[in-house]
């Protein structure tokens, strides 16, 4: 039996398998499960554009068929582009950390600011606090060291990119475009996309569900793979159908 494929998207500053790896090993059974890293991230060179919209393209030039998706933060808003732009081929998204407009213009010029005057490193402190509901990192410290030196580790050149398509990506007014069934989960503790922009896409697409994970901050797949799992499996094996 030829298992539906699932597509993966990570979130800025992390590869994918750093962040999707726990939680991809457990949808491998029903799926066959692919992921993409963004520009100077994991073992993706630095490419142009980083638009949500290039992006989302290339997800689109790299798979053949039908898919599922799943992407958390900058993940998450390319799979709401994809099903904007594929919806003849895209079964279902789950969406993620994420929103259909994340962060200000402003915000994203200040963390580009900062990385070409100091690098992706200088990102790293800010990001614990912001990227991990409590306790995470004292009772993972592995797994959260990991994600960390994956920021670290990002080609600014990269990272900068994707700063720059996050300001003017806004798809806000078009979500009443998307027929796909989406889900979209929340992280109670994410202050980077926090519930209310999960909700948003929940209500505003045509058949939406949303689910909030307690104790879970930014990075979902990460912070909770079993949950995670669980969610993209009903969702697209049995709520997508």
């Amino acid at each position: 039996m030829t298992r539906p494929l699932l597509v993966l998207g990570p979130s800025l500053g992390t590869d994918a398998l750093t962040l999707w790896g726990d939680c991809a090993e457990l949808l491998t059974a029903d799926f066959d499960v692919t992921a993409w890293d963004l520009p100077g991230h994991g073992s993706a060179p630095v490419f142009e554009p980083a638009t949500i919209a290039g992006l989302a393209q290339r997800v689109l030039d790299r798979v053949d068929g039908p898919f599922f998706y799943a992407g958390d933060s900058v993940g998450g808003a390319v799979g709401l582009q994809v099903a904007l732009d594929a919806p003849d081929r895209v079964l279902g998204v789950v969406a993620l950390c994420t929103g259909a407009k994340i962060g200000t213009a402003e915000s994203w010029a200040e963390r580009a600011d900062q990385v070409r005057a100091s690098g992706t490193p200088s990102l790293v402190t800010a990001s614990a606090g912001r990227w991990f509901g409590p306790g995470f990192i004292e009772r993972e410290p592995s797994r959260s060291s990991a994600l960390l030196h994956s920021l670290s580790n990002a080609e600014d050149e990269g990272y900068i990119a994707v700063c720059e398509g996050l300001a003017v990506f806004d798809v806000r007014d078009r979500l009443g475009e998307i027929a796909v069934p989406v889900l979209a989960v929340a992280g109670a503790h994410d202050a980077v996309c926090p519930p209310a922009l999960l909700r948003e896409v929940a209500d505003g697409v045509q058949h939406g569900r949303y689910v909030e994970l307690p104790g879970v901050a930014h990075l979902a797949p990460a912070e909770a793979p079993a949950a995670v799992a669980d969610l993209i499996r009903a969702h697209c094996l049995e709520g997508a159908r």
